[in-house]
């Protein structure tokens, strides 16, 4: 069995990993792999998420367990220091040596450090790894304490943007330096950066351009900088990103060939200067280049796999494509192909809106037939067309202004026209070189029959995410060519899926689940179907559970979640988390008069366990008597909305959260909704109430309020993401509203905001047209109907126990009043839980 040796485990050396594993060859080789950082490969594609709330494990690209299924030997926290070529050994930095048949250098790259006066100072910092960050942020709440506020962040392309959002996410002030005229100076043209600095710059970021720093004042700390121009700018601390230097100390001192400026000289097939060592990443140099893309990187890998195993004769292209897509700052930002030519036979169509922050241009050939390249700024939808276009050299339009201007005849159409149209050897995927051919032949071979199918088959879209809407084009396309409707039912018994639904009930008026049925269904209907329309009738009418067409399931039948044991758990409102004392001792009177389990829940309420089904209707009335009100925390509805105490105590509050999250809760409790809602309101940028993690969520900032939607703190955990920023009650209130209405009209049964979101074409920046812009002209409908169902609420706990009908389905035995003497309860902390299950 050979044996191959991975240096390196980052994003490069992890895809070396899949790709070999994958191979038909594998069972032949031993694979064992070396990384430096004390965890195995991560995103650093998304690091700057690691300050919205994600942890290592989030940005995990697999799991341990992982490695260890498919037989590979993992070191972390364990540097190779010698490579003996003769020997085909390597040695660790204890001296313990490894032999290899094999060898693939994968070590990446270290941030440049220029070379400036003072670079040594405490507070200076260099952005690459989860450790740096993690060094970064504890600074920052050092330098907050001691109420400094000022960071500088050396560098102006990708990354460097990329640090500056997030030392700004720290709550500090950030000035971003670049020695260059304009930013990201590598992939745009200056229109585009002037459009970028101008968007930045109003979300509160300060930009310095022609810029180099002759020394870093300060004692021991940094102060300030002071450039060769006499310039100065006073900061108290520095992130470092200004490039980066291949890690290839190594393989210089093995003797492989190394370029003037760097990096270990590999040929079409990644082989070094020596046939058994392979090097893949940013630390190779091909074609006198470091590429610092993700996509370059895993193809070098995908070839060194291939060669290795000797299964094709894959080698490298000729000219690697650096086209980007991404989300930098909350600002759509493209490139592609020859974006930045000065060339006089090439033709520029340039479209610029200030208004909107929108630049787009695309350079074609002289006789106007071939899209040589292009950038767009502020709106890259039409990003994955144009580079389709360009990528496989299509024939332009007759008018090709209308690939950035759109149809100015009517009409939304897409710039490449029907995607079936691209030929089979199409680029699709760029960071996992899938092409059409793969992606189509997955559903026609039966191997795949949905989106989801062919995501985890062939792993399109899973790296940057910028070609999904392509893929499900593909998908939809090619399933409609073999005879399949692509629809969305809800069950077998409705050819409609929810949102059809919706609108059919809303405008037949229909308030039965027989009318539903019997007009547009078929057979008798299941236990799929009925929940679903009766989770519209409430969304459209404001029924309560006490209604029975009304009731999706066995907790909203009883107005209380049942238990484990069968016994139910009560939850009051207590909106905003706010309660007086005499109310606190209220609720200790009744959980105490019951013998209840008593927790304070994560939503900041009080949750009783263990009442009995008979208890139910006394302890609501009790509840009642007192001010207290159905919390609704069995019910696809919201539950709370958290609260810091804001302004009107803490220190540091900007806004009085509390007032703001009780107005939010009392509006939309009882909302009933494809799935449960939470809310969240912060008083600042500290986010005590975890806003961010929420449905919606509302953080205090200078000027207003910044709304956050579709975070999710469930089994599938994600921030939201920014809807709207620095806008006032009356504001934020409108624009919850109209989501609200939204996600309730176009969810899919059961589908969280947040899975809402990622299945909304366009996802957030569509929203915003939306809610904000409104672009369907639905905005006053939306706000009229959820006015309708505030002013309809009614609490489901008193409409029960006023009624008779309603009290019979709180006995335990239907023809008697005795109770259930069958539970049986143990000790726990003082308290009592159900008798664990045997």
């Amino acid at each position: 069995m050979k044996k191959v040796i991975v240096i390196g485990n980052g994003m490069v050396g992890y895809k070396f990993c899949e790709k070999f594993v994958a191979s038909k060859k594998y069972e032949h080789y031993s694979l064992t792999v070396f990384g430096e950082e004390p965890r195995h490969a991560y995103d650093r594609v998304h690091l700057s998420e690691y300050y919205t709330g994600k942890n290592s494990e989030d940005l995990s690209l697999s799991s341990l367990q992982w490695y260890t299924d498919h037989n590979i030997d993992l070191h972390t926290s364990e540097m190779i220091t010698e490579i003996n070529r003769s020997a085909k050994t390597v040695s660790n930095h204890r001296g313990v040596k490894y032999a290899y048949d094999y060898l693939v250098i994968a070590t990446g790259s270290s941030a440049f450090v220029p070379q400036i006066e003072g670079i040594e100072k405490e507070g200076v910092f260099v952005y690459r790894t989860i450790e740096d960050l993690e060094a970064i942020e504890s600074y920052a709440s050092k330098l907050k304490s001691e109420g400094k506020t000022k960071a500088a962040i050396l560098g102006g392309g990708l990354l460097g943007l990329e640090a500056a959002n997030a030392v700004k996410e720290l709550g500090l002030q950030a000035h971003v330096v670049e020695f260059a005229s304009k930013l990201m100076p590598r992939q745009l043209d200056k229109g585009a950066s002037d459009m970028l600095q101008a968007t930045i710059e109003e979300l509160g970021l300060t930009v310095h351009l022609d810029k180099q720093t002759k020394n870093i004042k300060g004692t021991h700390a940094i102060e300030g900088l002071e450039y060769i121009d006499h310039d100065h700018l006073l900061v108290d601390m520095l992130v470092i990103s200004a490039g980066i230097r291949p890690r290839d100390e190594i393989a210089k001192h093995s003797g492989l060939a190394i370029g003037p400026r760097g990096g270990i000289i590999v040929d079409n097939k990644m082989k070094t200067s020596d046939d058994c060592i392979y090097a893949i990443g940013e630390v190779a140099l091909y074609n006198n280049m470091i590429y610092g893309l993700v996509a370059p990187g895993y193809e070098m890998a995908n070839v060194a796999v291939a060669q290795i195993t000797g299964e094709t004769d894959t080698v490298m292209a000729e000219d690697i494509d650096m086209s980007t897509q991404l989300k930098l700052i909350g600002t759509e930002v493209a490139s592609f192909g020859n974006a930045l030519s000065t060339d006089e036979n090439i033709h520029s169509i340039v479209y610029e809106n200030k208004c909107k922050g929108i630049y787009k241009r695309i350079n074609i050939s002289e006789d106007k037939t071939k899209l040589l390249g292009g950038i767009l700024i502020g709106d890259s939808s039409d990003y994955n067309a144009l580079f389709q276009l360009y990528h496989n050299n299509i024939s332009l339009p007759e008018d090709p202004e209308n690939l950035i201007l759109g149809n100015r005849e009517g009409g939304d159409v897409s710039p490449l026209g029907n995607v079936m149209d691209l030929p089979n050897s199409a680029q699709i995927c760029s960071c996992e070189n899938i092409s059409k051919e793969t992606i189509c032949t997955a559903i026609q071979d039966g191997t795949c029959d949905t989106l989801e199918d062919v995501i985890s088959c062939t792993k399109a879209g899973t790296g940057c995410g910028g070609c999904k809407p392509m893929v499900k084009d593909l998908v939809n396309e090619t399933l409609k060519s073999l005879g399949k409707e692509i629809k969305d039912t809800i069950c077998e018994h409705f050819d409609l899926n929810r949102q059809e639904l919706f609108d059919i009930i809303k405008l037949k008026g229909y308030r039965t689940y027989d009318q539903v049925l019997n007009h547009y269904g078929k057979g008798d209907g299941c236990e799929t179907c009925k929940p679903i329309i009766a989770s519209i009738m409430a969304s459209i009418y404001a029924d309560t559970a006490n209604k029975e067409e009304v009731i999706q399931d066995s907790n909203d039948r009883f107005l209380a979640n049942i238990q484990r044991n069968g016994t139910y758990s009560v939850v009051p409102r207590i909106p905003g988390g706010e309660i007086t004392p005499e109310k606190l001792i209220v609720l200790g009177e009744i959980g105490k008069k019951y013998d209840l389990y008593t927790k304070i829940t994560g939503g900041q309420r009080i949750d009783f366990f263990g009442a009995r089904l008979d208890q139910l209707p006394k302890i609501w009335k009790e509840l009642i008597d007192h001010g207290f009100e159905s919390g609704h925390a069995y019910g696809k509805s919201l539950r709370t909305v958290k609260s810091c105490v804001g302004s009107t105590w803490c220190r540091y509050g900007m806004d009085e959260s509390v007032s703001f999250a009780i107005a939010l809760e009392n509006r939309y409790k009882g909302l009933r909704s494809p799935h449960k809602i939470k809310g969240g309101v912060s008083g600042c940028i500290r986010e005590c109430a975890e806003a961010r993690c929420k449905d919606f969520g509302v953080i205090a900032v200078e000027g207003g309020w910044n709304l956050y939607v579709c975070g999710n703190g469930g089994a599938n955990p994600r921030h939201a993401e920014l809807l709207a920023e620095k806008i006032d009650n009356e504001n934020v209130i409108k624009y919850i509203d109209r989501f609200l209405m939204f996600y309730i009209r176009t969810a899919a049964p059961l589908e969280r905001t947040a899975k809402w979101l990622d299945n909304l074409d366009g996802g957030i920046e569509y929203l915003k047209k939306v809610v904000i812009d409104d672009k369907l002209g639905l905005a006053d409908e939306l706000e009229l109907e959820m006015q309708q169902l505030v002013n309809h609420f009614q609490c489901e706990w008193t409409q029960a126990i006023q009624n008779e009908e309603i009290m019979k389905r709180f006995n335990h035995f239907v023809n008697s009043d005795d109770t259930d003497d069958s539970l049986v309860f143990v000790p726990l902390r003082e308290q009592k839980m159900p008798q664990p299950w045997q």
